[in-house]
């Protein structure tokens, strides 16, 4: 990597001894993790954006299940 490439971030010291605990392997080891987490992320993100539109799509099934005039009639028979 040239020096072009590479940043500095300013981090709690807390929280570079968290990495370096989660540390899997001896070469460049804190940047995989990172790119690791980075990754997880995004991949969280999608599943919640796919959860949540399934939620929206049985919201509006379960609206017209529960909420219509032939169980509100039973309710009062």
């Amino acid at each position: 990597m040239n020096e072009e490439e590479v940043t500095t971030i300013q981090l709690k010291k807390s929280t570079v001894k968290k990495l370096k605990a989660s540390e899997d392997t001896p070469e460049k080891p804190t940047m995989r993790l990172i790119s690791n987490l980075i990754k997880m992320a995004k991949e969280s993100k999608s599943t919640r954006q796919y959860d949540e539109f399934i939620h929206k799509i049985q919201q509006a099934k379960m609206n017209e299940l529960w909420d219509n005039t032939e169980d509100e009639a039973w309710e009062h028979a």
